[in-house]
């Protein structure tokens, strides 16, 4: 398992891009095989992380074409900085109560 973690600090965000923030995570999840999606935005700070099962998983959401245009739009307008890493998670564990 897999999680990619994307931080950014916001630039100018508009109407576009909510609507874009939720047509990337329904294709990640729908087309490919992500397993949650969670974002955060604290004032100027975002956050989000998703769920893989494998690399090769991460690196064809990565060429999306629609992604890709996504991507454009964060580095040209939505956003200041990003960054992003990809982290194998070796240990999961939870407790309901």
């Amino acid at each position: 398992m897999y999680a990619v973690i994307f931080r950014a600090k916001i630039n100018y965000i508009d109407s576009s891009y909510s609507e874009m923030a939720e047509k990337m995570r329904n294709l990640a999840m729908d087309v490919y095989g992500c397993s949650e999606f969670t974002s955060v935005t604290e004032g100027k700070e975002e956050i989000s992380i998703s769920y893989w099962k494998n690399q090769e998983q991460i690196q064809a959401w990565k060429q999306d074409a629609a992604h890709r245009l996504a991507q454009e739009f964060g580095q040209s307008k939505w956003y200041k900085y990003y960054k992003v890493q990809v982290a194998k998670i070796v240990r999961e564990y939870e407790r309901n109560i």
